[in-house]
């Protein structure tokens, strides 16, 4: 009890109630059962979602292991034209969400659009083009979309090996094909695991990209049992069987690590040179791959601005992007400062780790999720208000509900994790040996706060406001289920056209949101070239 009201604990503790309380609520609901509701959602609901997610999540795991692993080793160890090039600019769909890819994709590829069109006029039929609008249209999609975490992390781990484990296990008697699986792939094993488990968890996360296709999964199954069924408690139920799925994927991270360590040691400059098929198979693969990814949709999208740009963009779009600018600033603000405390808190008092790993856990929870545990709370809070703030008259039929307060408390929880590990890695580079310096020249712990942790701190601060900016940009259904009355903002819209299969309309509020999310992808870009 001692460690657990510990003074480290008085600052971290109420900055992980913000995730563990919407968790709780949602996961409470067990504790309520309603025949009724679980009869009709294990009758009608449960076994088309269950079906659903799982397929998603097998298919989408295999697409950005294959895309992510070979586009990886290819850039990171083997030598052939443009590889400098594609090392960075594979990274670009990082910038575009993955639900205005869905919509570019399905503008494209859909019976009335471009591809198939221009297929009819040189073949007369297109009958046989696969259809986007399918359960593999989806994955493909997300894979596209998400690929770049597996990449990113495997590049690294590939990196750091080079050619070493390739050359020590031809020594052994193996080809480069059987030392590639088993020796690179297994000592690259804990990031490949972390990759794919964060792209699970964002698939299973995703509302927008699902809900173009109307394939139901939890995400849509919540939001259309609170907006269109108008059945909070219905809603609940299911969040609380999407967060047991959540909590299984942080244990399976946590034992995929396991108590495992593996050696990081730099790789051999020297590259493997690709020659004659090999070099133009492997600029072939990176090239379509990014084609498919970004360039393709991204030319799709500016074409469509330029066709509605004249009749669309009218009063209200300032209003969008003042809105979204202002709701992303300050959850960005909100989420950094909360990070710094969190940094802070568990730099100086080792017992508070375990409340920072809880408090970090948001963003491995759906949007959809948070949405329903935080308002359910804040609606029992308007409850107890309302009567008191009566008694002293003044009417009103809400406090908090419809506010930006519910809003900023569900984006804190979502995006906190984003916050905390760029002033986390700033953190780490602080080394003891200066804070005792500054504690000997008589500096108190709040100077040295602020006289050396947050100048040093400077650049992972900045990182963790424009990226947590950028993210709050790119968020729906946050956005989408706790916005105030009349609050839309750039994603609102994306989401509004394209629930009309307005693909060209939604270009618009879609080309602001790339635009955005091109500045942490440069970031990234600078520091992990090589």
């Amino acid at each position: 009890m001692q460690k657990l009201f510990s003074k480290g604990s008085l600052y971290a503790l109420p900055i992980a109630l913000l995730t563990l309380i919407p968790l709780l609520v949602v996961l409470s609901s067990f504790l309520h059962p309603q025949p009724e509701i679980w009869q009709h959602l294990s009758e009608y609901v449960l076994p088309r979602v269950l079906k659903n997610t799982a397929i998603l999540m097998l298919g989408v795991s295999a697409g950005v292991l294959l895309l992510g692993v070979s586009l990886a080793w290819l850039t990171a160890v083997c030598d052939f034209p443009l590889r400098r090039f594609f090392a960075w600019s594979l990274m670009l769909p990082l910038a575009m969400p993955a639900y205005v890819l869905a919509f570019v994709q399905v503008g494209l590829l859909d019976f009335t659009g471009p591809v198939q069109t221009l297929i009819r006029e040189w073949t007369g039929d297109s009958s046989w083009f696969p259809r986007i609008r399918s359960t593999g249209g989806v994955i493909l999609v997300l894979t596209l979309a998400f690929y770049p975490y597996v990449y990113l992390l495997a590049r690294n781990a590939f990196l750091t090996q080079g050619k070493r484990g390739i050359e020590a296990a031809q020594m052994l008697g193996m080809s480069r094909r059987m030392a590639f699986f088993r020796v690179v792939l297994p000592m690259a094993r804990p990031w490949l695991i972390g990759g794919v488990l964060l792209v699970l968890m964002e698939t299973l996360a995703d509302f927008g990209t699902v809900s173009i296709f109307n394939y139901d999964t939890f995400t849509t199954a919540i939001y259309q049992s609170w907006f269109s069924l108008f059945n909070l408690p219905a809603a609940s139920q299911l969040a609380s069987i999407l967060v047991l799925f959540v909590l299984a994927l942080a244990v399976a991270e946590q034992w995929g690590r396991g108590r495992r360590h593996y050696a990081v040691r730099g790789g051999s400059a020297e590259r493997i040179v690709l020659r004659g098929a090999g070099r133009h198979l492997a600029l072939a693969w990176c090239s379509v791959v990014l084609l498919i990814a970004f360039v393709i949709p991204f030319i799709q999208l500016l074409v469509w601005v330029k066709s509605v740009w004249v009749l669309d963009f009218d009063e209200r779009y300032p209003w969008f992007i003042l809105r979204s600018i202002a709701i992303a600033g300050m959850a960005a603000l909100l989420v950094t400062g909360l990070g710094l405390i969190l940094v802070y808190a568990q730099r100086r008092y080792k017992d508070t780790r375990w409340l920072v790993r809880l408090a970090t856990l948001g963003y491995a929870v759906p949007g959809t999720v948070l949405a329903v545990g935080v308002f359910i709370p804040i609606a029992w809070l308007d409850n107890l208000l309302i009567p008191v703030l009566a008694y002293f008259g003044v009417v009103t039929t809400q406090v908090l509900k419809g506010t930006l307060v519910v809003m900023l408390l569900a984006l804190a929880a979502r995006f906190m994790a984003v916050a905390f590990a760029p002033v986390d890695a700033a953190m780490q580079r602080i080394t003891r040996n200066q804070e005792d310096a500054a504690r000997s020249l008589g500096l108190s712990s709040r100077q040295v706060l602020r006289r050396v942790h947050l100048p040093l701190l400077r650049g992972g601060l900045l990182t963790a406001l424009l990226i947590a900016f950028v993210d709050v940009m790119k968020e729906m259904p946050i956005t989408l289920m706790t916005r105030p009355f009349g609050w839309d903002t750039l994603a609102v819209r994306v989401f509004e056209m394209t629930s009309e299969g307005m693909w060209e309309r939604a270009a618009l509020p879609s080309f602001f949101i790339v635009l955005m999310g091109l500045i942490p992808v440069i970031l990234l870009v600078r520091k992990t070239e090589d």
